[in-house]
């Protein structure tokens, strides 16, 4: 006897597959605010990339 909801899992997983493939990743795996990062010196290297010429 087969279980229903396992070919329902592998269709589930193949249409998502064949939506990727068209749309690409639509969310990322995480968010900004779970990845551990050095919030500092990203904010810092934000600032002196996007700092205006008439503040250097």
């Amino acid at each position: 006897m087969t279980d229903s909801r396992n070919g329902g899992d592998r269709s589930e997983r193949a249409r998502a597959r064949r939506l990727a493939d068209v749309f690409g990743a639509v969310l990322p795996e995480t968010t900004s605010d779970e990845r551990v990062t050095d919030s500092a010196a990203d904010s810092e290297r934000w600032y002196r990339e996007n700092r205006p010429p008439h503040h250097e």
